[in-house]
């Protein structure tokens, strides 16, 4: 929806500057903003078929590359390819290029340029226009990420209150787990959810269920792994969370061990679940391409998590109880 709303911008901005082309330059997806960052053709327009909308641009590259780097506007009225480089065009479409004008977006992450094929075609008022069309863009991206986020947090919302829910609905552990895990699965989109618990000597642990099967295959028994192994492991032993999303890279360390036949995943965010001052449990989500992983996706898992533990240690303190009724019965 948002890409439309650009594209039809950028087909009125073209159409009001008497331009051929207009390109809209925003941050690639996933990067922070480094000073070698690259940026993407988000949105464009053009009366011919040759731009190359999947080029990447990384700042002070070319004439675009320089508005990107320095925030500051450009009138190039006579384009002269020898000395000047634009870089979003292909099949030697540039060549046909004779002006540009370009100008950075209000918050500085991103570039709003025009071209055309006519020489001394824009003028200083046209490049007043064309800031007016950029600010336009700029409060535009903030309404749309603002209501974006308001939509996911509603999502959350009414997800939280589904786990909050699951508890009532199924009462036995490995049911409610089961439904627990295919649901944070689904929320979040994240492609794999499992949850292990440390065995009864804090030595190894358990992997208890598995949104998809790839370690619990049918009739093997119950999968367990050294403390020592894998990001779970490592989660267990400092009682701290992991996050590693899309913009670090693909963990060095594997999920819970070497050797094993399971996707890499690239993305991955386990929670301790800590119960009478011990991590008992490890919540993890993992996703086998990159996934930006925002403030809103790691609250939901965290008090999801710690619905979770909860519900455990509700079962905890029922098996003492339980265990010291036996031990006081009459033998």
């Amino acid at each position: 929806m948002q890409q439309n709303v650009f594209d039809r911008i950028l087909g009125i901005l073209c159409s009001v500057l008497d331009a051929y082309s207009a390109v809209l330059f925003l941050p690639a997806i996933g990067q922070e903003k480094l000073s070698d960052a690259e940026y993407t053709i988000a949105s464009a327009f053009s009366l011919g078929n040759r731009l190359n909308t999947g080029v990447s641009l990384p700042e002070g590259h070319g004439l675009v590359g320089w508005i990107l780097r320095s925030r500051e506007p450009m009138l190039v009225a006579n384009f002269d390819q020898r000395y000047n480089h634009l870089g979003y065009y292909r099949d030697g479409e540039e060549q046909n290029i004779k002006a540009f004008m370009g100008t950075a977006l209000a918050d500085g992450l991103g570039a709003l340029c025009v071209d055309s094929k006519r020489q001394y075609s824009f003028s200083e008022k046209d490049q007043k226009m064309l800031h007016l069309f950029a600010e336009l863009i700029s409060q535009m991206q903030k309404e749309l990420a603002h209501s974006d986020e308001r939509r996911t947090t509603l999502k959350f919302y009414a997800a939280l209150r589904t786990v909050y829910s699951l508890r009532h609905q199924y009462s036995k552990w490995p049911e409610f787990l089961r439904h627990f895990l295919d649901l944070m699965s689904t929320i979040t989109g994240f492609s794999y959810c499992v949850f292990c618990t440390r065995d009864s000597h804090g030595e190894n642990y358990v992997v208890e269920d598995e949104s998809t099967k790839l370690l619990l295959q049918h009739g093997r028994d119950p999968v367990t792994f050294p403390m020592s192994n894998g990001i779970v492991g490592w989660v267990f032993r400092n009682s701290k969370p992991v996050i590693s999303d899309a913009r670090e890279g693909t963990p060095e360390t594997p999920l819970v061990g070497r050797g094993l036949d399971i996707p890499l995943f690239q993305t991955v965010v386990a929670f301790p679940l800590i119960i009478q001052r011990k991590t008992r449990g490890v919540l993890c989500l993992a996703h086998d391409a990159p996934l930006e992983v925002n403030e809103t996706t790691k609250d939901f898992i965290r008090m999801a998590s710690e619905h979770l533990s909860l519900f455990l240690e509700n079962l905890y303190i029922k098996c003492r109880l339980r265990d010291m009724h036996r031990e006081q019965m009459p033998k």
